[in-house]
């Protein structure tokens, strides 16, 4: 028998080979008539259109829309509308089928898509479909981790859209998903006050467009953060909302991210078997999705509780297969929380070698994402966008000073042409009525603008200035260079507490102790200043108004000790009475306001002072955030012979949000 003979029996007459043979030539008889198909409902749609090829984002979404979730159709369209350089249309199947490769964790060719769609979009000129494809390629940049790129690209993203004028509901979307992930940005990098701060914004957008998708992962998102802060109640039902949303529009996605954040809460709350459920839940759906971002995510949440429910074997292989899809396809932060809790479950079983192989691993991972240089850049984006926010107040509060000018011109108008129907007296008081309540309107424009412009008293800089002369001049060099350190320092904390509206209490009381050194220079220093912080509170994460504490400690030295010769004191007391304020008290031992009222009236050159009507108004707007204002007192201390002994401030700033504020 010749050798094609034997090829032909052998191949042709056996039972195996010729059902492998025969699924082969099914499967791509499947796959030519399902791309027919796609090219035949491409075909009808693009005859329907009557050879008119649509530009407007809205247009092509309403007509192509039903292909997003075909990749067979996607690349037929985008073949047809390359051939009939129908740029927009290109843009947008590019980007829509760029979607359906990250879904499924191919991020390299997902970026080729985006960045193929941008360079589609930026030729014909189509601001929303440009806004849109930056997105999309930072969305894919924070998928790797790649932090410094991702928001680059989001934040060219929300520029552009911001310089629109009139804004269509697509580019208000565009803004909404600009700002969501600048927010998860800002997750990443655990600056958790700052992502909820986006988040908020996007939520209001999507609330006003009306758009589930959106409103499911804002909800997420705050539910995220509020996990990270510790309040996991509070967690719980942002991801029940979020999952809500998600039902609603039958998104199995929205429900795998949603039972693995509910899954990890419930970790944390000690409901192991519960948590156990939902994940496997999760990962079974996840599995189905094919998305490998997910799919590493499930694994290692369930290897996690199973780690704390003594399912050790099982706790093992499922995190080393969380471990090994997250490093195949370059998850960077789900590889960290691999190798962390494949740590703790070594490090129980105590094989002490392997727990500090995966701890050191995870660290050094860690480290390549919040290295000082993406933290730096973070810090220059906020400082940038803090600034252009006042800047954005000032210009406002000025157009408003304008239009009150320009109301009271027209109302000057009116009175004039009034007058010859009305009697003189009516008339005249009428206008004075109204003049002061321009003035007084004025007023609080011109004061809110001096609020935001300093925040500091000009004179105080040069008193102190002088009083380090003096050391120069007396040749007391060590005081000298003593002080001038203080002074720099404390000048220093006062440009970066200029460049931020809120900053943690520990800063706000390390600024306190640098200012009582400066001022105390001029006490020759006779006053004792001392700070006692309650071991409950945790000043680094509680924050209030940048240099909000400092008026109280300048009334309690000028009104207060300076007219006392001896025994000068001041306490400042951080405390918690309840769990919505964190209390500050001010005590000194001075001379009491009565009597520092009436020297005052006698003094020639008075000591007038506003910094407590701005400070109110910095608190008033501050605790609009929150579920209860904030509460201010003054107290006049008297001993048993009711002679006045000091005087005392107590402010209850307000720490606990809304439920607007996390949900």
């Amino acid at each position: 028998m010749n050798f094609k003979a034997a090829l032909h029996n052998t191949f042709f007459r056996s039972p195996v080979l010729t059902w492998v043979m025969g699924l082969f030539f099914f499967c791509m008889g499947a796959t030519l008539m399902a791309q027919d198909e796609a090219g035949l409902d491409v075909d009808q749609t693009l005859k329907n259109l009557q050879g008119t090829w649509p530009k407007q984002y809205e247009i092509i979404d309403s007509v192509f829309s039903k292909f997003k979730n075909d990749s067979l159709a996607l690349k037929e369209l985008i073949v047809k509308s390359e051939t009939a350089n129908a740029l927009e249309v290109e843009s947008y199947a590019s980007n829509k089928l760029g979607e359906l490769y990250r879904n499924i964790s191919l991020y390299d060719a997902a970026l080729e898509m985006h960045l193929n769609a941008e360079k589609l979009a930026k030729r014909a000129q189509n601001v929303q479909l440009k806004v849109i494809s930056l997105n999309m390629i930072g969305v894919v940049y924070r998928r790797k981790d790649i932090i410094k790129a991702a928001l680059d690209y989001h934040k060219k993203a929300l520029d552009i859209a911001n310089a629109v004028k009139v804004k269509t509901p697509a580019l208000k979307a565009s803004i909404a998903v600009s700002q969501n992930s600048m927010g998860n940005v800002y997750l990443t990098l655990k600056q958790y006050d700052l992502a909820i701060a986006q988040f908020e914004k996007s939520l209001r957008i999507e609330k006003q467009l009306g758009n589930k998708l959106g409103l499911a992962i804002n909800y997420h998102n705050l539910g995220y953060a509020d996990e990270a802060k510790g309040l996991l109640d509070l967690a719980l039902i942002n991801y029940e909302r979020s999952l809500d949303y998600n039902e609603q529009i039958d998104s199995e996605v929205g429900r795998v991210i949603c039972y693995n954040s509910i899954g990890q809460v419930y970790i944390k709350q000690g409901r192991y078997k519960d948590a156990k459920s939902i994940i496997e839940d999760a990962l079974q759906k996840a599995i189905q999705l094919e998305d490998q971002f997910y799919i590493a995510f499930a694994y290692i949440n369930l290897g996690w509780v199973q780690n704390e429910l003594h399912l050790d074997r099982e706790a093992e292989q499922n995190l080393k297969k969380g471990l090994e899809i997250s490093e195949t396809y370059g998850l960077k932060m789900s590889t960290v929380d691999a190798h962390k809790h494949l740590a703790d479950l070594y490090k129980k079983q105590r094989n002490f070698k392997l727990a500090m192989y995966h701890f050191e691993e995870a660290i050094a991972l860690e480290k390549t994402v919040f290295t000082e240089r993406n933290m730096q850049y973070v810090s220059d984006i906020i400082i940038q966008y803090e600034n252009q926010a006042k800047n954005d107040q000032i210009r406002q509060l000025a157009n408003e000073n304008e239009l009150v000018k320009s109301k009271m011109q027209r109302n000057q108008t009116i009175f004039w042409l009034a007058i010859l129907a009305l009697a003189i007296t009516a008339g005249t008081m009428v206008v004075i009525n109204r003049n002061r309540q321009l003035r007084h309107e004025k007023q609080i424009l011109t004061l809110e603008q001096d609020m935001l412009r300093s925040q500091m008293n000009p004179h105080f800089i040069f008193n102190s200035l002088n009083s380090i002369k003096l050391y120069i001049i007396n040749n007391e060099k060590e005081n000298a260079v003593y002080y001038l350190n203080k002074f720099s320092k404390f000048i220093r904390k006062i440009l970066i507490a200029s460049t931020e509206k809120e900053i943690p209490l520990e800063d706000e009381l390390d600024t306190m102790k640098l200012y009582m050194n400066i001022e105390n220079i001029r006490f020759s220093n006779e006053i004792r200043f001392t700070i006692d912080v309650a071991e409950d509170i945790n000043t680094s994460n509680i924050r209030v108004p940048s240099l909000i504490l400092q008026p109280f400690l300048e009334n309690a030295l000028w009104h207060g000790l300076s007219s006392k010769k001896d025994d000068k004191q001041i306490a400042l007391k951080v405390f918690k009475e309840n769990q919505d304020f964190v209390t500050i008290s001010i005590t000194d031992n001075g001379i009491g306001r009565k009597a520092s009222a009436l020297i005052n009236h006698s003094r020639v050159i008075k000591r007038k002072s506003v910094g407590l009507a701005i400070t109110k108004a910095r608190l008033t707007n501050f605790s609009k955030r929150f579920t209860m204002g904030y509460k201010l007192e003054i107290q006049d201390l008297f001993d048993d012979h009711n002679i006045p002994i000091g005087t005392r401030v107590i402010v209850n700033i307000p720490i606990r949000a809304t439920n607007l504020k996390s949900a």
